[in-house]
């Protein structure tokens, strides 16, 4: 379900590029939307669900039914009730974010009336998409992950109806994404609803702040809202700054960042939404060594995929631009320039799969301290490399920071877990890196060599493109599970129940 989510929100933004490009009201549209996805993957998907979904669990294992569901109805009602007020100042308020979150935009009228009068549509996403965030916890903590990984499919099915169909009703054809935007979110929610009303807990919302569980997830997000989302701040500070470069430095962003959260996504992302329940009923149980079995099982699954990914990313980051979004609105330029992004952004791929993995091994044990440490040591430090490189290589240099900076965090992350005593490596794990490297080494060999039979992929029409690039991609894959093979590592072995 997370695969489809994925390739579509791919195709959303091919029919995003085709239709707009990269120029203002792109920017525009790309900062009125990212405000409130930030804050969602922030709050929601961030802070919310990694103090929730422990709670919650804790409550199934130790307390009766009509317990988690009071649990449920009062973080449903404060939850709510929260989330209505941030949205009504918001929209009222919207050329204030504008300003903050783009102060670039302040000395371009245009850019800055329409990203203004788009986040006032596309800001109470953030509601919706909160309390899908909090639907879909229920879901996970219960097993039922195929739903709440289906919901995103939404969001691009409606941005691309929207791009399509209702775009040419408007005045200004863009607009149609932020109406988009507020449909899917309003979509989303309400998919939902059948599957907790089957499982009878469908929330009644109780305005209820004294209550004990809420109390305890309220002291657990004020610190988590860095600790697990330090690199979407870091990707917003890009924005930001990117604001103030030549018009189309903040879609080239875009656009190379949607492609590294392709696999992150699929995988990363996927990985730690399992093992965040997992993890918190092994912690409940005080079951010491299938903790670290669990995060190890978890760290080997994510290199065996996000590896391949980021080095596919480098070698590949033209033709897979290109053959994608090279047609429509986009230009070479903004081919190239996107290229040099996501090159950057490709070489922190690994590091933002490993904090997506790491940083449950923290929340499952209700320690959001030491993350939210770890989390401003990464952010100061991205701070200090975007002033640097900014200068010498512009929006590349934004996007180099922030991989930079992932690294850090997933380092500190690691190491933390290895002082507390709740993980430790398994066997094995020197053949398996050895094993790793050389089916690396030979996918990477196969791909350049290739690389040298093809022309100018600018030059192209669009069905070689996409014929070569199949044929790259394939060989690439195809090469990289064969030697795997060969070397000894057999996926079938990570498909064990955690």
């Amino acid at each position: 379900m997370t695969m489809l989510s994925r390739i579509l929100g791919l195709v959303r933004d091919i029919v995003i590029a085709r239709y707009f490009g990269a120029g203002a009201g792109a920017d525009a549209f790309f900062v009125a939307f990212k405000i409130p996805n930030f804050l969602r993957r922030l709050f929601a998907e961030g802070a919310f669900s990694q103090a929730f979904v422990p709670v919650l669990s804790e409550y199934r294992a130790k307390k009766e039914l009509r317990d988690v569901r009071a649990l449920i109805n009062s973080v449903a009602g404060v939850l709510g009730a929260v989330l209505l007020v941030v949205t009504l100042l918001a929209v009222v308020g919207s050329p204030v974010l504008t300003t903050i979150f783009a102060p670039g935009f302040i000395g371009d009228e245009e850019k800055f009336s329409l990203a203004s009068e788009m986040l006032r549509l596309t800001f109470p996403y953030l509601l919706l998409i909160s309390l899908t965030a909090f639907a879909g916890s229920i879901l996970n903590s219960y097993g039922r992950f195929a739903v709440p990984a289906f919901t995103p499919v939404l969001l691009n099915l409606s941005l691309i109806a929207s791009a399509i169909w209702l775009s040419p009703l408007f005045e200004n054809p863009i607009i149609a994404l932020a109406w988009g935007v507020l449909i899917a979110g309003m979509l989303q929610l309400f998919f939902q609803f059948p599957f907790l009303l089957k499982m009878g807990l469908l929330p009644r919302p109780r305005l209820d702040y004294r209550h004990e569980g809420v109390a305890r997830i309220m002291r657990l997000m004020l610190p988590a809202l860095f600790g697990v989302s330090v690199s979407q701040i870091n990707l917003l500070l890009d924005t930001i700054l990117a604001s103030f470069l030549q018009t189309g430095s903040v879609s080239w962003l875009y656009y190379s960042d949607r492609l590294s959260e392709l696999p992150l996504g699929v995988f990363g992302v996927a990985i730690a939404t399992v093992i965040l329940p997992s993890l918190s009923r092994k912690h409940t149980s005080e079951s010491s060594d299938a903790f670290s079995k669990t995060l190890d099982w978890a760290l080997r699954v994510v290199l065996v995929i996000g590896f391949p990914a980021a080095i596919a990313l480098l070698l590949l980051a033209e033709p897979l631009l290109a053959t994608l979004f090279y047609h429509g609105e986009l230009t070479e330029l903004d081919v190239a320039m996107s290229t040099l992004s996501l090159r950057a952004y490709a070489s922190g791929l690994m590091a933002f799969m490993l904090i997506k993995v790491l940083a449950p091994g923290y929340f499952s044990r209700q320690d959001t301290k030491t993350p939210v440490k770890i989390g401003v040591i990464a952010m100061v430090v991205n701070m200090v490399f975007n002033l640097i490189l900014i200068w010498p290589l512009a929006h590349t240099g934004l996007a180099l920071a922030t991989a930079l900076s992932a690294w850090l965090n997933a380092y500190l992350l690691y190491r933390g877990l290895l002082k507390e005593g709740v993980y430790w490596l398994q066997d094995g794990w020197g053949k398996f890196m050895f094993q790793l490297l050389f089916s690396l080494l030979i996918m990477s060999g196969v791909i350049l060599v290739l690389l040298q039979y093809f022309p100018d992929w600018l030059l192209m029409s669009v069905m070689e493109r996409i014929g070569y690039l199949s044929i790259m991609v394939v060989s690439g894959g195809a090469s990289y599970f064969v030697a795997l093979y060969v070397s000894g590592i057999r996926l079938r072995s990570f498909l064990v129940r955690h």
